[in-house]
This record gives C-alpha cells, sequence and structure tokens, in this order.
C-alpha cells in the first residue's frame, strides 16, 4: 500500500472503534470500480466484520457532493477507471446492503461513538452563556437578568448557569472602583501594607508626585526630580534655599556616664583625623562635631565611616545623651562596633515606639493592628463600627518584638536605636535662615491647660511654671529672630547648635508662595549680630526638650489633624486672616544645628552652608508644607551628591572605598554598568582593551597600591625591601610593612611599544598574591579589606598639599610652603612616610586646565617630561595621544562565537556523543569573555598604558560653582610622592586625566584640601 492510501486508510480508522477493520488492499468494484477484498473463507470472525464494514458503507456513509473529489467538468463516469479503482478518490465505498449483523457487536462498537457524541453535546465549547448562543435575531437585553425572556427550552440551563456563577462569584469589596480606592482609609490601609519592606520617610507622598523614587538602603527616597531643574537646584544652593529630607539617617542614642562613656568611645577615633568625643566644645553640647570611626584599635585599618554627633547640655544630672547619627549604610557595622566596646549584649525594656500614630480620639492600639492592610467586605455589618486604620508614622518595618535597645550589665550604658524617631531637614543656601524665621515662631507662654483628658501641651505649662526655663526660652528666641538679619550661614561658628520651642507653623502659612528675602533694615542695632558672630550662641541656649522621649511622644500623639485645622480655618469671619488656636496650638521642641558649608581650600569658603532642623516624628508634613511655601527649592539623592561634590568632600557611601559601604557600593556599580554595556549590541559596544581601559566599571585600588610598592621595591629608588623600623610596624598596628609578605621578585617597568601589549613584564608581581578578575567579586573584596587604607591623617594631607602647589614661575602660589610652615619636600622628610603607609590612598580634587569634562573611573596619569616640555611651548595644548591598542581577547571570543554556533548547530549529535565533553569544559572556561572587556586577572595598571597610572576618578563632571571640569579621587600615595619628588618646581601638581572611552589626555591640576 503506498504512503497516500496508508494516510487516508488511518484518518478513516481515526475515530473508530477498535472492533471496526479496513480491509488492507482495496479491490475493484462490482460494476467496474475499486471495491475490497472478501474474506477468506471458514473466517467467521472476519467475514462479520467485513458484512458490517458494507453495512456501514451503505447506511451511515456521507453524502458526497459531485465536484468535491472530482476535477472540474467531470464526472464518475469520466474519471479513468483502471487498476485500483477511482484514481485519485476516496477509499472504495461497498454499495451493497449487507445480508446480516450481529446486534450485540454492532451495538458494542457504536457504544463509544454515541458516548463521544453525547460529550460533545452536553459539554460548552467556548465560556458564552446561554443567551449568548442564540442567533443575534432572538436576542432581547433582558436575558441577562431575566431567566424568562428565554426560550422554554434554555431556561432550566439558563438557571443553572446562574446558580453556579452565585457560588464561584468572588467576594467583591468596597475598593473595587477609583473613587473608593482613594478614600482616605482604604489609601491608608494601602500606604501601610506597601511600607512592610522599604521604609516611606513622612514626605514620601509629596516626594513620589515630584521625584524619580529609588529603593536604597531599606528606605524608599527621592532621587532627582521630574522636572527639569538642575540649575536651579544650584541656584538654590548659591543663592536661595535648597530642602532636603535626610530623615533616612539613623540615630544612635548613647546614655550613660560622661566618663564611661568617653573611655570606650575613645578605641574607635584617632586625633590624627581630627575632632574626636571628648572635643571641649563639643563635649558641652554647645557644637556638632563629625569624625570618623575604626573598628576598636586598628587605627588606620578597620574603616567604618563617617559619623556626626551631638551631645546633650549638661543638666546636673550624672548621666549625659549622646546622638550619633550616621549613613543607614553604615548603621550595623557602627551598631555592632559600638555593642562590642561597650559590652552591651542585653536588652533593656524600655518605650518601644509605636508604629501607628494616634489622635486625640484614638482607641486601644490591640484593635488597630488587626485591621492594618485588610479590606473591609460586603458582608461587614460593622463596617461603619470598624476601627479606623492609622497611619504608620516613624520606621514601618519595625517588629514589635524585636529589642532596639541595649544595656551593658557592667557599665550601665545603654545604647538606643532612635531611627525614624527624630526627623531631619537641611536647608542649604545663603537665605535658609530667613526661611526658619519666617516659617517658625518661638512658642508663646501658657500657663493654663487647654484640656486635661488628653493631656495637651501640659509637659509645656509645668515648664512655664519655672523661671529659669522660662527666660532661658525668652534668650533663644532673641537669638532665634537675630538670624534674620545675618546675610549667609557661614558667618556663624561652624556647627552651632541652638534649641528652640515653636508652634505649629501651619498656622502661619501665606495666601500664597513667597520667597524669604533677609531683613536688615529692621535690626537697627548690629552689635548683638557682631556679638553672635564672635561668641556664637551660649551654651544654655543649646538645651532643647527633645531630647525627652516622654515629651516627644506626647507632642507627637497630640498633633491637631489637618482636617480639624482646615474646618477651624472655615469658621473664620475674614476668610484668609490668621488663625489663633490660643491655648490648644500645639508646641514642638526642635533643635537648629548649622551647616559650615565648605571649610578646606582657598576658593568659596562657606559655600553650601545651611541649617539642620531636628524634629519629633509625626510632625514631617506640617513643617514641610511651610518651608516650600516660603519658596525653597527641593532636592533628591543626585542633588545631595552635586552638593558634595561642588565642596569637594567624600561622599558617603560613595567614596569610602576602604569600608563595607564603600565595597557594597562599588559592587553594586559595576554589577549595574557592566549589564548596561551587555545590553548593547556588540557592534555598538566601546572596545575598551583596544583603548587600553583595564578596568572601566570599577577602581582596582588595592592593585594599584601594590603595582607602585612593587616599582619602587624593584626599582629600588624610593623604598627598600625592608623597613628600617619594624618596631614602629608593630607598634602602630600597620601590617603593610611585613618584608616577606611584600616582597616582590620581578618589576614591572614601562613597557616601550604599547601595541604589542606587554603583559607579561607584570606577571612576576602579580603571582605573589591574590589580584582580582574583572567578575570575581568576593576575591576583590578580600583584597580591597587588606591591601589598602586612605590617608586621612590631617598633619600629613597639609604637609601633602603643601608639596603639591607650584613654587615657581607664573603660576606660583600666594601661600608658599615656608608661610605654610611645612618642610620642603626632601627624601628624609617622605622617606617615612612611605614607609609608615606603603599602600595608601590620598584624597585629591582635580581641575581641568582647558576644555574637558571627566568622567567616572576616568585614569589619573603622571606626565612625562615631553608632555611638559611641550605645554610651556604651546599653551593650547589639551594634551597626548594614548596610541591604540591590540585586542589580544578578539581571537578567542571569536573562537568561542564559531564553538558556541556549532555547538548550537550539531545539539543532538554532542548530547549523544560522550567524547565530546572536553570540548564542552573548554568552552565554559571562556563564558566569561566578553569582547571589549579583559578578561581574567588584571596586569600591571601602572605600566599598562603610555603614561604611568596614578589613580582614578570617583566623580567628575562639569563644575557650575568653578566654571570648568572637576573631578574627586584617590591617588596611590607612593605614586603621588614619586611624581612631586622628579616633577620641576613650576610644574608641580600637574597631572594627565583619561577617559575610559576615550585615548585623548587633558591637562588637570591636582591639589589636595585640608
Amino acid at each position: 500500500m503506498s504512503g497516500a492510501r496508508e494516510k487516508k486508510r488511518a484518518k478513516k480508522m481515526r475515530n473508530q472503534p477498535a472492533s471496526v477493520t479496513l480491509p488492507a488492499e482495496p479491490g475493484p468494484f462490482p460494476g467496474g470500480g475499486g471495491g475490497r477484498a472478501c474474506p477468506p473463507p471458514g473466517d467467521v470472525c472476519s467475514e462479520q466484520q467485513y458484512h458490517q464494514q458494507k453495512f456501514l458503507n451503505q447506511s451511515s456513509g456521507p453524502s458526497y457532493r459531485k465536484d468535491q473529489y472530482f476535477a472540474k467538468g467531470q464526472n464518475r463516469g469520466e474519471r479513468g477507471r483502471g487498476r485500483g479503482g477511482w484514481q485519485g478518490g476516496r477509499q472504495s465505498i461497498s454499495e451493497e446492503m449487507p445480508k446480516y449483523i450481529t446486534v450485540s457487536t454492532f451495538a458494542q462498537a457504536r457504544a463509544a461513538e454515541i458516548n463521544a457524541m453525547l460529550k460533545a453535546v452536553a459539554q460548552k465549547s467556548s465560556n458564552s452563556l446561554v443567551f449568548q448562543t442564540l442567533p443575534r435575531h432572538m436576542r432581547r437585553r433582558a436575558m441577562s437578568h431575566n431567566i424568562k425572556r428565554l426560550p422554554r427550552r434554555l431556561q432550566e440551563i439558563a438557571r443553572k448557569e446562574a446558580e453556579k456563577a452565585v457560588h464561584q462569584k468572588k467576594e467583591q469589596s468596597k475598593t473595587k472602583c477609583r473613587k473608593a480606592r482613594r478614600r482616605h482609609i482604604n489609601l491608608v490601609a494601602e500606604f501601610n501594607r506597601r511600607q512592610r519592606k522599604n521604609i516611606w520617610l513622612e514626605t514620601h507622598i509629596w516626594h513620589a508626585k515630584r521625584f524619580h523614587m529609588a529603593k536604597k538602603w531599606g528606605y524608599c527616597l527621592g532621587n532627582s526630580p521630574t522636572e527639569k531643574s538642575y540649575r536651579a537646584c544650584y541656584r538654590a544652593m548659591a543663592k536661595h534655599c535648597l530642602l532636603q529630607d535626610l530623615s533616612y539617617y539613623c540615630c544612635l542614642e548613647l546614655t550613660g556616664k560622661e566618663n564611661e562613656l568617653l573611655k570606650p568611645l575613645a578605641r574607635i577615633c584617632s586625633t590624627e583625623t581630627g575632632l574626636t568625643f571628648e572635643e571641649a566644645s563639643c563635649l558641652s553640647g554647645r557644637f556638632e562635631g563629625s569624625l570618623n570611626l575604626y573598628q576598636a584599635d586598628r587605627y588606620p585599618e578597620g574603616m567604618l565611616g563617617p559619623v556626626t554627633f551631638i551631645w546633650k547640655p549638661r543638666d546636673g544630672s550624672e548621666n549625659r545623651q549622646l546622638w550619633i547619627w550616621v549613613h543607614p549604610a553604615l548603621k550595623q557595622d557602627v551598631l555592632r562596633e559600638l555593642k562590642t566596646i561597650f559590652q552591651c549584649s542585653e536588652p533593656e525594656e524600655i518605650y518601644i515606639p509605636e508604629p501607628v500614630t494616634t489622635s486625640i480620639q484614638e482607641q486601644k492600639q490591640t484593635d488597630i493592628v488587626p485591621s492594618l492592610g485588610k479590606k473591609r467586605k460586603m458582608e461587614d455589618k460593622e463596617g461603619e463600627k470598624a476601627v479606623p486604620v492609622k497611619k504608620i508614622i516613624g520606621d514601618g518595618t519595625r517588629d514589635a518584638f524585636q529589642s532596639y535597645s541595649w544595656i551593658s550589665q557592667t557599665t550601665g550604658i545603654v545604647i538606643s536605636d532612635r531611627t525614624m524617631e527624630i526627623l531631619r531637614y537641611r536647608l542649604i543656601g545663603p537665605l535658609s535662615h530667613s526661611v526658619l524665621t519666617e516659617t517658625l515662631k518661638a512658642a508663646s507662654l501658657q500657663t493654663e491647660m487647654a484640656d486635661s483628658e488628653t493631656g495637651l501641651n501640659n509637659w509645656w505649662v509645668e515648664n512655664c511654671k519655672d523661671s529659669e526655663k522660662v527666660s532661658l526660652h525668652q534668650c533663644q528666641s532673641a537669638i532665634f529672630e537675630l538670624l534674620e538679619g545675618i546675610s549667609s550661614p557661614s558667618e556663624m561658628p561652624p556647627g552651632t547648635i541652638l534649641g528652640l520651642t515653636v508652634g505649629d507653623p501651619r498656622v502661619n502659612l501665606p495666601k500664597k508662595k513667597t520667597k524669604a528675602v533677609p531683613d536688615f533694615e529692621k535690626y537697627q542695632d548690629n552689635d548683638k549680630v557682631r556679638q553672635l558672630y564672635l561668641e556664637g550662641v551660649p551654651v544654655d541656649c543649646a538645651h532643647s526638650f527633645i531630647w525627652d522621649q516622654d515629651i516627644c511622644k506626647n507632642v507627637t500623639e497630640n498633633k491637631i489633624s489637618e482636617q480639624d485645622l482646615n474646618h477651624m480655618r472655615a469658621q473664620l469671619l475674614v476668610p484668609g486672616s490668621h488663625l489663633d488656636l490660643g491655648p490648644s496650638e500645639s508646641k514642638i521642641p526642635i533643635l537648629l544645628v548649622q551647616q559650615p558649608g565648605k571649610m578646606a581650600g582657598e576658593d568659596r569658603p562657606g559655600w553650601g552652608s545651611g541649617w539642620d532642623i531636628y524634629l519629633p516624628k509625626g510632625w514631617g508634613m506640617a513643617f514641610w508644607i511651610p518651608f516650600i511655601y516660603r519658596g525653597v527649592r527641593v532636592g533628591g539623592l543626585q542633588e545631595a551628591l552635586k552638593h558634595s561634590e561642588y565642596q569637594r568632600i567624600p561622599h558617603t557611601p560613595n567614596d569610602f572605598p576602604d569600608c563595607q559601604a564603600g565595597m557594597q557600593f562599588a559592587k553594586e556599580l559595576e554589577t549595574s554598568l557592566l549589564e548596561k554595556f551587555k545590553r548593547r549590541p556588540p557592534a555598538k559596544r566601546v572596545n575598551y582593551v583596544k583603548l587600553g581601559t583595564l578596568s572601566p566599571f570599577f577602581c582596582p585600588w588595592g592593585q594599584l597600591t601594590k603595582n607602585w610598592e612593587g616599582r619602587m621595591k624593584a626599582s629600588g629608588e624610593l623604598l627598600h625591601p625592608s623597613s628600617p623600623h619594624p618596631e614602629r610596624c608593630a607598634t602602630e598596628g600597620h601590617s603593610f610593612c611585613d618584608p616577606e609578605a611584600e616582597v616582590l621578585k620581578e618589576a614591572s617597568p614601562e613597557t616601550g611599544e604599547v601595541e604589542t601589549m606587554e603583559v607579561t613584564s607584570s606577571e612576576g608581581v602579580l603571582k605573589t598574591e591574590d589580584v582580582t578578575g574583572t567578575q570575581n567579586f568576593g576575591e576583590r573584596d578580600e583584597t580591597m579589606t587588606s591591601d589598602f587604607i586612605v590617608l586621612r591623617s590631617e598633619k600629613l594631607l597639609m604637609q601633602l598639599s603643601a608639596w603639591c602647589y607650584p613654587t615657581a614661575g607664573k603660576d606660583r602660589r600666594v601661600r608658599l610652603v615656608s608661610r605654610l610652615g611645612q618642610k620642603e619636600m626632601t627624601e628624609d622628610v617622605f622617606m617615612p612616610i612611605l614607609m609608615s603607609y606603603p599602600r595608601a590612598l590620598v584624597w585629591v580634587t582635580l581641575s581641568l586646565l582647558r576644555k574637558g569634562n571627566p568622567e567616572l573611573h576616568a585614569m589619573i596619569c603622571i606626565p612625562t617630561e615631553d608632555d611638559l616640555l611641550h605645554l610651556s611651548k604651546d599653551k593650547l595644548f589639551c594634551g597626548p595621544q594614548e596610541p591604540k591598542h591590540c585586542d589580544i581577547f578578539k581571537h578567542k571570543v571569536q573562537k568561542l562565537k564559531e564553538e558556541k554556533k556549532k555547538k548550537k548547530d550539531n545539539r543532538k549529535a554532542l548530547e549523544g556523543d560522550p567524547l565530546n565533553v572536553p570540548d564542552k569544559e573548554t568552552t565554559e572556561e571562556h563564558e566569561d569573555l566578553i569582547l571589549g572587556l579583559w578578561s581574567g586577572a588584571l596586569p600591571d595598571v601602572t605600566s599598562h598604558c603610555s603614561r604611568t597610572l596614578l589613580g582614578y576618578v570617583t566623580r567628575g563632571d562639569f563644575s557650575l560653582a568653578a566654571g570648568c571640569g572637576e573631578a574627586l579621587g584617590f591617588v596611590s600615595l607612593t605614586g603621588l610622592l614619586y611624581m612631586l619628588h622628579r616633577q620641576p618646581a613650576d610644574k608641580k601638581g600637574l597631572v594627565l586625566l583619561r577617559t575610559p572611552a576615550s585615548l585623548q589626555y587633558r591637562f588637570a591640576r591636582l591639589n589636595i584640601e585640608v
């Protein structure tokens, strides 16, 4: 039988029962057409099937159209009758009636077909309802809800469908439409549910409507405004006021005796880096201090991060309170170290902040908790009596059963986590004090209780009965009013603290947005302002009731709601007039801290100064909106980054590569940049290998410092293999002076021809210790924690800063080295520095001499003598160019691509053949190969290009404050001294900058601002 006939036979027998058979070979019809073969004589079963099939072909055979199986213009008689019956037609069909059938066999054969037919009739072929299956002319609109409108034969089916739909219908909530979803009660429940993973600030809703939001450090923060406001934010910082919400900063409170606090705290800081917790001006509570924390007794290693601290002024008690404000990325490391040095392990049962705020008419907290994030259903008969859901104030991710306070059993020191319990806003700009004085008004004295049941302002009434506290409040109010006559906050002493109690700022809202400006004519007596400049705020005026947690809780719970406040405004006789709440007005304790702005360097002193305002939780939006109505512009994380960039100070955690938070940030940044690079088509990617860029997405600080140390030891120019002062390294805790661990066996001189890529010249250096690859994050973390430090000694930084100034020529600075009181740069002076810090980084600022825009991870290189000579002859000389490198990984990438293509084509063969397993392993070795990126361990980063590498840029852009391209980054201390020792006097501090995706070097001036 041919293949076509087999297919036709299989198609005919597809839906037939097993008892039905067809003959294998068709025979001629009796009338001259194709027929079927007769069963052999004596075969009863075959004879029965033969007669059954004959009967079926005659009785139940379908009627065929004449033109369905025959060509146009032909009929059955005109088709060719020959061998095999009808050519190209259906299978041969017998026209004879069967002589007899067996009923039982025939019924059994038809049973399967009948069951299939009944099932097909009973089962709906679509999801449509009964009335939807009717013809269009019989449909009526009322059929969907009135079953009697249907024909009688379909009413029973429609009734069953209706009953089935009622049981399967889900319980619909009242929040099904947008109008219901936007109701306040439902919005609050939804917002509370969305705060379980990432903490929302109190100004989150305001930011979410106007900012691009970012989820960082467990918070949901505003990253940058949605409107074009880059230059507007800079103008606000430089000329008016910029507002930022810094409530995501973490506050750690330490309580205990002063001596018991200072002794352990001295182990995690150093006097070489600047202030400590024992600074007299800060210890009195008059000024805010800032310092860098290290692991206990491990300076200069074990960097934890920068913090700011405030001491509570002495009040006659032997216990002192200390606030340490840390970045959320550093919180866990700092908290762990504090618990270690104070030996705090047992939790103390003190006040745990409630996750839900309460109004004056609030009910029990136990009734509120079950309803959080739960929608009320249709069947809820007590919907009107349900307990209202309260808005989460503070940290919504806190566990009620988790301890947030730890006590030391030996000293009694208590460490409390007050994160999100104290809000923190920052006002940046010369008119920030004008915004404060217009927005905030000192609280009025009150001697009578407003409401004895709720306890509104009861703490303020008690304090107003004390004459000393009343005089203190009047003194604070007088100093606060004097701020309006100051031209800039930078005129105040750095870190000045002023405590104050103010009234509700919502009462003083203007009708329209206004711009706060200072009023100099209002204050004719300038002696008080001048005295404030010189002496600052007295110590007593730094006191604030915000240190008392019970008072803060009372202020938060008894806040007047916006609804009640608007209702009072609506009842005013003159719309828009001042609303006088009288004794019912809330009194809020706050703390004002001056931010000094730019203090390092010679240019733009005091730029970016402002005020920080500390508030109790729950009052965020009550202070935020009045600030907005005074014409301030709001900034996010990107504006904070630019603010620190224009001040040329390190930003947390971006510019702290020696702490865990900085390394984590570098790892996440590399991952994001690498994914962005891979998303581009291969033909549109930058080939960094040809450009000589080894690490375009990260900065290999550990290898940079190690290579510089190897260069100096191998050449014998500045360092020697063994340290002449091993006892100093042991006493100071430096682990870098071990000669056995640091001896490098092979030098890494600069290669003459860059195109040849002499990688083997530095392999000997790389074999001594672990070298990080492009993709291995874990190994790089280990080397970063153990291979280098960041130099933060103020004495050494001042010495290096003096050496960076040119001492001759037209670019000679006014402040000469002799006037700075620093020593001249001789080998006897800088040799001890190199022996103490052989693997150290230095924070530097770079200003481009001419055009150019530095970018992230740009390379800082040492110019050659020819480059400096060319610059002295041609003042318009931009800089040299890097010769193109050859891509040594190109053929490997092409080979890998061919192997993948071959593997795809021969997938079945490779799966069946076990001998091809080694080929698979070879392809796995090169799976990390990416065209344009360096694969595997990095060679010597200092001598890879034609110009010796000195360091990397961590932040760079065109500076609106300086009017030129500026960059911030780190350089190797060894390389910096090597460069300064060999540069001519009139070219001191000149370096070359090259972006990762360019071959052009550009000259820049290197400075170290202290």
